[in-house]
């Protein structure tokens, strides 16, 4: 099953290079051609992608190593070391656009700015429908394997279309007359960049770092172990993400009656419960505490 979602995975990565080669050559071209600062930026950050996609590639095929002596819990984790690195190339290049965006902004030579040909309309177009259609894609693969790193890259995808929206913009004042404008979409698109930057990091850092579940699936979770035969109560339940993941710890509390054998079976059907509706749960422990049941 792993080694299936790990071929889903490389798949839509190798797809999402080869759109991203061919798309940010088609909008460089256009971006130079028709004298375009704005749609060049957007070409720069399809051509990051294709970086960030690689990245994510090495992530999910390092994540999906079976668990060895030095790492007993496996290697999920990777996933994050992947993300973390994909957020810095990311934040950099938005930041690197987004300057030269200011630079030419309060530069004051407006006249001298060109105006934006056809061409980059066209291209931003292009992009737009390309990029959602490669974000649609991604994210339906990333929800089936249950990929936090793929999932980042589909919103990727979804940055860079709506970065093609401000480069349309930009370009389209442009060529009303309001040729400031295209250096200005340049900073609009710095600052999508930066915010899925920072998105992908704080989602990456709270996986390293044992974040617990959701409190949603935290219920969830609870009412389930609620609901086998033989638990009289909870007495504590903790969750911790590691890489894409799930660790939980809960404490049940069963008849002191009953034998060690019979509440032994009742913590294992807890524990084969919670893996079984719940895929990402790596590893359930269940630990039993003896408590006096009355009786009516």
């Amino acid at each position: 099953m792993e080694k299936t979602n790990e071929q889903i995975a490389m798949k839509v990565s190798r797809i999402s290079i080869i759109g991203n080669i061919i798309l940010s050559g088609f909008k460089l071209f256009a971006g130079i051609f028709a004298q375009s600062a704005a749609m060049i930026s957007d070409a720069v950050h399809s051509m990051s992608d294709v970086f960030s996609t690689i990245i994510v590639m090495i992530g999910i095929k390092l994540a999906n190593k079976k668990s060895d002596k030095e790492h007993p819990y496996g290697h999920e984790r990777f996933e994050c070391v992947a993300a973390i690195v994909l957020a810095a190339v990311l934040f950099a290049t938005g930041a690197g656009i987004g300057w030269s965006g200011i630079k030419k902004a309060i530069a004051g030579n407006y006249g001298d700015l060109a105006i934006p040909g056809i061409l980059a309309l066209v291209a931003a177009i292009v992009s737009i429908i390309v990029k959602e259609a490669m974000y649609w894609y991604t994210r339906g693969a990333a929800k089936r394997i249950n990929s936090s790193a793929l999932m980042a890259d589909a919103w990727h995808h979804r940055s860079d279309a709506f970065s093609s929206v401000g480069s349309f913009a930009g370009i389209f004042g442009a060529r009303l007359g309001f040729p400031i404008l295209d250096p200005l979409a340049c900073i609009i698109i710095c600052l999508f960049i930066l915010k899925a930057a920072i998105d992908i990091f704080r989602d990456a850092v709270g996986k390293m770092t044992d974040r617990a579940c959701d409190d949603e699936t935290i219920a969830k979770m609870r009412d389930l172990i609620l609901s086998q035969k033989s638990v009289a109560g909870i007495d504590g339940l903790k969750t911790r993400l590691f890489g894409d993941k799930i660790y939980m710890d809960v404490e049940i509390r069963v008849d002191a009656l009953v034998r060690l054998e019979e509440a032994h079976l009742v913590a294992q059907a807890v524990h084969d419960v919670i893996e079984e509706q719940f895929p990402k749960v790596k590893h359930c422990m269940v630990h039993v505490n003896p408590v006096v049941v009355a009786i009516n």
